[in-house]
């Protein structure tokens, strides 16, 4: 089937879609030897495709990898402030199954954002396509993560009831946890609107907690918890989807299993079995 020729190049991973355009338009592209110009192109497995003289093959099938991003890495191909990207962990990623070895971290994609800080699961593909649809803001797909909470000094708190929350919430004999309900019913902050997290205490002393979210806002719990006189210390995204981090080290990478995958690409067509057992840019 063919397909259009940008399209081509982003599903190979060797550029974005735009990025490809670009690349098409500068002339850098050739097809079966000849310069295209134009990305209203169309081509399949059959045409020899080349960047800068380079051949390049289309995705082939869908590979979706679990990745566990260290902490202080950059989601991103290029870092202007010289950062360490996912992608130079990548190169040196060992994988669980080393009898399917991943492909060139240069062909695949993210699936969503983890910020600097944190750690966790993030999915990786070379399908673009089906990236773009996990990350869709319709697609309202769960995302767990455990948090590391501190406390705030209550005085310095603006909101009178933020403040009693937090002092109820940290004396010694309470269990209480109503400093939480804003963020489950949904709060605005700065006149941005976050949607309703699930919240579980799992530990007070240290203060850790469960929260599960379905939008993908830059930064969204750690604003929320701010908001609440709870700054996140720590954040880890334990689950996607169906799809969980287990027991994979920080920096391995391990390829989904076919039921994964079709759990997974259900979510696209509307069927999304929820968040995994026990979430962009948080």
């Amino acid at each position: 089937m063919k397909t259009r020729l940008a399209k081509f190049i982003s599903d190979s991973g060797a550029a974005s879609r735009r990025g490809a355009e670009a690349l098409i338009e500068s002339g850098r592209v050739s097809v079966n030897k000849a310069i295209v110009r134009t990305p209203v192109f169309f081509v399949d497995e059959t045409d020899a495709v080349a960047i800068d003289g380079q051949p390049i093959r289309g995705r082939g099938d869908t590979r979706v990898f679990a990745f566990n991003k260290p902490v202080n890495t950059v989601t991103s191909a290029h870092d202007p402030d010289g950062r360490r990207t996912i992608y130079d962990v990548l190169k040196q990623s060992k994988t669980t199954n080393p009898q399917s070895p991943a492909p060139s971290p240069q062909s695949l994609k993210y699936i969503g954002r983890l910020d600097y800080k944190t750690t966790g699961l993030l999915l990786l593909t070379n399908d673009g396509e089906l990236a773009r649809k996990l990350t869709l803001p319709s697609s309202g797909i769960a995302r767990t993560y455990i948090a590391k909470l501190r406390a705030a000094n209550a005085a310095e708190i603006k909101s009178t009831n933020i403040a009693r929350n937090l002092r109820k919430f940290l004396s010694p004999m309470s269990s209480d946890d109503a400093i939480f309900d804003a963020a489950r019913r949904g709060v605005a902050i700065n006149g941005v609107k976050y949607a309703p997290m699930e919240i579980e205490i799992l530990s007070r002393y240290p203060l850790s907690v469960k929260i599960t979210l379905r939008e993908g806002k830059k930064n969204e719990i750690r604003i929320v918890m701010e908001h609440l006189g709870l700054p996140v210390s720590k954040l880890q995204r334990i689950s996607f989807g169906p799809i969980e981090l287990g027991n994979l080290s920080p920096g391995d990478i391990r390829e989904l299993s076919e039921q994964e995958l079709k759990d997974l690409t259900r979510i696209t067509l509307g069927a999304n079995p929820g968040p995994a057992k026990i979430a962009d840019f948080c």
